[in-house]
């Protein structure tokens, strides 16, 4: 089988404080023709530095240092990589909605790609309708007169994938296709993307944090950890038996569909930065290793092979004992009473949205009448596609969409009828956690002033009550009281979600709506948000309602579940009933689409998009 790429020992350097610091450090892999290899890991890890390193533009400020890359057995410099762009190398970026310029037709747009890769003029048309239509476009004709604000994320991918396979490269690198899609539209973009490769015979890099994904697409795959690869061989046998224990962690971080619950474990520390690289020795992860002992911190493992074709770069004494350790039991225990009073109830509950313009005289159904009660205490989880309805239903529950029928009640009274004493307690009572907290979070305020931000209603409020309750905040979502005089940008990612709980629990509510605040983060960090939830249920009492389009998260984290598609709620009940045994043909299609926690299971299916 011909060999489409090597990478042999490459490293990759930055400058740092006078020191040199490998970005890269002797990364060794290869892909072969018509196979797929999975670049797993963190946000950190490397995988999109070896994109550049394929693509010949290396920042100004960066230098291979070492090793080889072997296109087709040829050494492959910048100069050679940046004139293959397109034609024997092409990439499908993460973002479709930022790579497809918003300006310019689907038509410009492949026009223009098509330029540049020579093909005639006259064929121009035909070509992109052929392509479109590959890839599984309905109307191609129509499709290429529209813009892509006019297409949903799983069309705009498409069309990258559509565009990456025009000039029939020998290599495509996908880097995280699917992050920020929903999980039916992941699903059929991860087969549409198999399939054509399968027709083109391609060599495929699929850039991604998911092991589990990784392991049902690709035929290898190498584990990266702040620039090395920590293990690496075929993808089913490194998901069913990872011997590094960041791969275990990697896979025991993800909470399943199917059979007994463990605790996820949730790493400590954070992946180390540029200055943290520069002073590390040995093993990158070994101040995060369960499993570290003396010598890791002083020897820089080496690739060596456990089985055929499988290598782990791990000190021995950690590497077995990876084997051996047994996940804690997860019980997701019912603590919520339904016999009392709601917290907060949706009675017939509806919101329609009304055309301008053109569309004046349009009406379009967010949501559909609604009818649901949450308790005291209760865990429940709202899934569905994008569109669904899920986030219109989230920000009524908080007051920040007025519904347009049907009654809202906070604690047996009508949002409606509530004077401003009554609406000021129900604003208390039901907080919101955004998704992202770049957004959420004030760049020029410190932590201590994000979460502590309400308290500004109150001018009588001294600076030592003032930190002290941000204290304790920060108590309550674990982050060390030294993070309160730091600003939102000098945090991570998972830090910052945590800040953007802590500030909702500054006014002490009883329930928290949280939408979708674990998508798109790394798998490490979201078991740590997850279990803080959990804590927090268990602790404080609070009542959760998870907006999510991520089965595997609801499952952990509720006891209950509504299904949405369109508007409306499709099905609820028990989660473990509803999942078990779902009813209703659209449940069923989100179950198929989840990545199957046995790696020898066929995914994804082919499933009906009711």
């Amino acid at each position: 089988m011909t060999t489409v790429l090597e990478f042999n020992n490459v490293s990759v350097n930055v400058r740092v404080s006078g020191k040199e610091v490998a970005l890269l450090r002797n990364v060794t892999f290869s892909v072969a023709q018509g196979k797929i290899l999975g670049l797993v890991g963190e946000s950190g890890a490397g995988k999109s530095m070896v994109g550049r390193v394929l693509s010949g533009m290396l920042p100004s400020n960066l230098r291979f240092a070492g090793g080889e890359v072997r296109f087709h057995g040829e050494t492959l410099t910048g100069r050679a990589a940046r004139s293959y762009l397109g034609r024997r190398i092409a990439f499908i970026p993460q973002e479709p909605l930022s790579a497809l310029n918003p300006v310019l037709t689907v038509r410009q747009q492949m026009f223009e790609h098509l330029k540049h890769l020579g093909v005639a003029r006259r064929d121009w048309q035909a070509y992109s309708v052929a392509r479109l239509n590959e890839v599984g476009l309905p109307d191609p004709e129509n499709m290429l007169q529209r813009y892509p604000h006019q297409l949903s994320g799983g069309q705009c991918q498409r069309i990258l994938i559509a565009m990456a396979f025009s000039g029939d490269p020998e290599l495509i690198v996908a880097d995280e296709p699917t992050t920020a899609l929903d999980v039916v539209t992941q699903a059929q973009i991860i087969r549409v993307l198999r399939e054509v490769q399968r027709r083109h015979n391609t060599a495929v890099i699929l850039v991604t944090h998911d092991l589990r994904m990784a392991a049902h697409v690709c035929d290898e795959v190498a584990v990266m950890y702040a620039g090395d690869v920590v293990e690496r061989g075929p993808a089913r046998e490194v998901l069913a038996s990872p011997f590094h224990p960041y791969a275990w962690s990697l896979k025991n971080a993800t909470p399943g569909l199917e059979g007994p619950q463990y605790v996820l474990p949730a790493l400590a520390d954070l992946m180390p930065g540029l200055k943290d690289m520069a002073e590390l020795e040995g093993c990158r992860f070994a101040r995060r290793c369960p499993t570290r002992d003396d010598v890791c911190a002083r020897t820089v493992p080496k690739l060596e092979p456990v089985a055929h074709g499988h290598y782990v770069a791990c000190a021995g004494a950690c590497r077995s004992d990876v084997g051996q350790r047994q996940p804690e039991p997860h019980v997701l225990l019912k603590t919520a009473s339904t016999a009392g009073r709601p917290l907060l109830e949706f009675r017939d509950v509806a919101r329609v949205y009304h055309g301008q313009g053109r569309a004046k005289g349009r009406e379009f159904h967010a949501l559909r009448p609604l009818s649901l009660a949450i308790y005291p205490g209760e865990l429940v989880g709202i899934v569905g596609e994008s569109g669904s309805g899920k986030s219109t239903a989230a920000r009524i529950m908080v007051g920040l969409v007025e519904a347009s029928a049907g009654d809202v009640r906070v604690n047996g009274v009508s949002r409606r009828d509530a004077n401003s004493a009554e609406q000021a307690e129900m604003r208390r009572l039901v907080q919101m956690v955004f998704q992202d907290p770049d957004s959420a979070l004030n760049p020029r305020r410190t932590v201590e002033r994000l979460v502590t931000q309400v308290l500004d209603l109150q001018p009588d409020v001294t600076p030592e009550t003032r930190r002290e309750v941000a204290e304790r905040l920060m108590g309550q979502v674990g982050i060390a009281k030294d993070a309160l005089n730091r600003f939102s940008s000098q945090l991570s990612g998972g830090q910052k979600q945590r800040v953007n709980i802590a500030r909702a629990l500054c006014v002490t509510p009883q329930l928290l709506v949280a939408d979708e605040i674990v998508s798109g983060l790394d798998v490490s960090v979201q078991a740590l948000i997850m279990n803080l939830l959990l804590t927090l249920n268990r602790e404080l009492g609070i009542a959760v309602v998870l907006i999510s389009h991520d089965l595997s998260v609801i499952r952990y984290l509720c006891t209950r579940v509504l299904v949405m598609r369109e508007g409306y709620v499709v099905e609820q009940g028990d989660t473990e009933s509803v999942f078990s045994h779902p009813q209703h043909p659209y449940t069923r299609t989100l179950l198929a689409s989840v990545p199957p926690d046995d790696a020898n299971a066929v995914w994804p299916r082919e499933v009906e998009v009711v």
